[in-house]
Parts: C-alpha cells; sequence; structure tokens
C-alpha cells in the first residue's frame, strides 16, 4: 500500500470511532470496532476487558520492544458543541468529532505505523500496538489492567495530541481531600467554631508555598485548591469545610513525599484519593529521543497527564494534533496532520536500534 492508501484507511476507522460514542467505562462498541479493524488488517487481535492489542508477527523475545500506545475512550461532550459531536464532518481539511484530537488522531495513525512496519523482517525490535481504555478518569480497568498481559516493554510512545513534537517528560496528579473541623452554633451569638475560618491559614498556605526543586522540562510543583464546600444555612456556624486541591508534580518529587509534607504543613485532615499516578519521563539521552533531535523535533515537558503515568518503563507523547482542543467544543484534527505523523512516526522508527 502506498503511504496515502494509509491515510485513507486511517480516516475511515476515525470516522468510525467519532460515530460511535466510548465515553470511559463504556467504550465497549468502539473497542468492537479497533478488534474488527485489526483482524481485518491479517493481525492477530487480543482484548482484555476494552482494552485491544496486537503484538509483532515476528516478535522475538531477544528483541527489544516498543508499544504504541493511545487511548480510544472520551470525555463527554461539553455543552457548547455547535455540531453533533458524535456525526463525523469532514470540512476544508478537518474532520470534525468528539475523540478526534484526543486520540483518535494518534489512535489511528499508531495503528497504521504497527502495519507498515511490524511486517518488515529487518527491523530490531517488537512492536506491540494497544488501544487503551478508561485513559480519561486513570481507571483501573484501562491500561494497568493490560500492562501484565503484553510483552516485556523496554519503551513506549503515547500518541497523545503533541503536534507532532516529543514530550520527553509530564507531570504526575495527586487530588487531595481536605476537611477542617470546628462547632456548630447560632451566627447571631457568634457561637461554636467556623471551620471556614479555621480553614483561612491553610487555603493561604495552599497558595504561596512554593516547591525548592524547579524542573527544566516541567517547572514547578504545583498545588491549587479547586473545590471548597461549607455551611448549610446563613444562621450556622459552619462545623465543616472541605476543600480539594489538584497537586500536579514534576519528576523532582515522587507524590508520597509530597503528601507527608503538605500534611505536616496543615491543620486540616488531609487524604490523598491516590498516589499512583506519578510524573513521568525519558531519558533525554535515549536513542529515540536523540533521533526526534536529527528529524529536528523539539523535546519538550508537558503539563498534561496521560497514560504514561502508569507505565513502569520510559515513555514520551508524541501525537498528531493540539493538546488545546482536546475537551473543547467542535474539536477536530487535521487530515494534514494524521498523513505527516504517519510519514514522521515510519522515519523516527525505521532502522532504529535502542
Amino acid at each position: 500500500m502506498e503511504h496515502q492508501e494509509y491515510v485513507k484507511s486511517a480516516i475511515q476507522l476515525l470516522k468510525q470511532l467519532i460515530a460511535t460514542p466510548s465515553v470511559s467505562r463504556s467504550e465497549d462498541k468502539a473497542a468492537d470496532i479497533m478488534a474488527a479493524y485489526i483482524s481485518q488488517c491479517g493481525l492477530e487481535c487480543r482484548r482484555e476487558a476494552n482494552n485491544v492489542w496486537t503484538v509483532d508477527p515476528l516478535y522475538d523475545a531477544a528483541r527489544p520492544t516498543l508499544l504504541l500506545n493511545a487511548h480510544l475512550d472520551t470525555v463527554k461532550p461539553v455543552p457548547s458543541w455547535t455540531r453533533d459531536p458524535f456525526t463525523p464532518a469532514l470540512e476544508d481539511g478537518r474532520i470534525y468529532g468528539l475523540g478526534s484530537n484526543d486520540c483518535g488522531g494518534g489512535l489511528v495513525s499508531l495503528l497504521q505505523v504497527f502495519r507498515i512496519l511490524a511486517p518488515l523482517p529487518q527491523h530490531k525490535f517488537n512492536l506491540v500496538y494497544l488501544a487503551s481504555a478508561e485513559e480519561e478518569v486513570s481507571g483501573k480497568d484501562g491500561i494497568e489492567r493490560v500492562l501484565p498481559l503484553l510483552p516485556k516493554t523496554d519503551v513506549a510512545i503515547v500518541g497523545e495530541p503533541t503536534g507532532m513534537q516529543p514530550a520527553i517528560a509530564e507531570k504526575g496528579l495527586m487530588v487531595l481531600d481536605l476537611v477542617a473541623h470546628g462547632k456548630s452554633g447560632h451566627a447571631a451569638r457568634s457561637e461554636g467554631e467556623n471551620a471556614i475560618y479555621k480553614a483561612l491559614d491553610d487555603l493561604n498556605w495552599l497558595r504561596n508555598y512554593q516547591f525548592p526543586e524547579v524542573s527544566e522540562l516541567l517547572g514547578a510543583t504545583q498545588m491549587n485548591v479547586t473545590v471548597i464546600k461549607a455551611g448549610s444555612q446563613h444562621n450556622v456556624i459552619p462545623d465543616r469545610c472541605e476543600m480539594t486541591v489538584d497537586v500536579r508534580t514534576n519528576e523532582c518529587y515522587d507524590n508520597e513525599e509530597v503528601y507527608n509534607f503538605i500534611c505536616k504543613n496543615l491543620k486540616s485532615e488531609v487524604k490523598a484519593r491516590s498516589f499512583r499516578l506519578h510524573s513521568s519521563h525519558i531519558d533525554p539521552a535515549h536513542p529515540l529521543v536523540k533521533r526526534c533531535r536529527e528529524l529536528r523535533l523539539r523535546p519538550f515537558g508537558s503539563p498534561t497527564l496521560s497514560d504514561q503515568a502508569l507505565m513502569p518503563f520510559p515513555s514520551f507523547k508524541m501525537g498528531p494534533g493540539d493538546s488545546a482542543r482536546s475537551h473543547t467544543a467542535n474539536e477536530y484534527i487535521e487530515v494534514s496532520e494524521i498523513a505527516r505523523a504517519i510519514e514522521l512516526y515510519v522515519k523516527l522508527l525505521d532502522g532504529m536500534e535502542f
């Protein structure tokens, strides 16, 4: 097949996926489409829950293995869509539809790259292609469930939208639930202990504290208070103030370390929802990163989270589209972006050794 035929096939598959709602934890029909497509291409398809993958037909355990990964789930469409988010539309070189940019473009492009490279006897590494589920919610039935079933992986490329520039590091995520405790009383007599006032010192610390270790790629570890709930009615002193804190860690700190430090500095009760979404990165001297530079690509650090956070091996994000379009109304990807992605991935990987 010629390059344009692979591009055409990728676009047809993307349209099918857009037309098939696949919000996180409801990706079964999209997984059916991916499984059918992989099988129609003459490749062996494997599936666990709504995760679908295929392994190099020339797999050799003596060679290193590269994982090509993108997710097939989407967020829910925001109310401001002016189009039907589930009706794919090709207009002026753009494909509109929910999930087209995040992460449909990378999903279909990497599959074409697998089709192109896997049958070639000369490549010196194994390829595994994985369409993973529940990425948008970091769900337990997503990539975390399927990784133990894959061949031993040495490195991964994650097809998130980066404008086909390599994001060689990304911030981790930790969500904290805080509770400041007070004592209820009558507001007219200023009785009790106001939990909101007790929370103020903690809120001020969270707003102003700066972690000293700043990453060249990812910048500083950040804390943002994003939700506050307190009080039941105007004349009752609130005895409880609940806060949610979004913490984005750089590679200088692990989540447990940051959690323990926060606990020591706050008076409120602090609970972490999870520690599992750590910052991730790949060595800038890795052969794949060096090859990116040879192709005049620009490594950078990404503030957004992906399935990389759950990968216990080196990985980087590089995919078609623009991260700024993700989770927005009237999401789209350019046909030219998919065409360039397939071509660039092949240039990056063909003849590569690592």
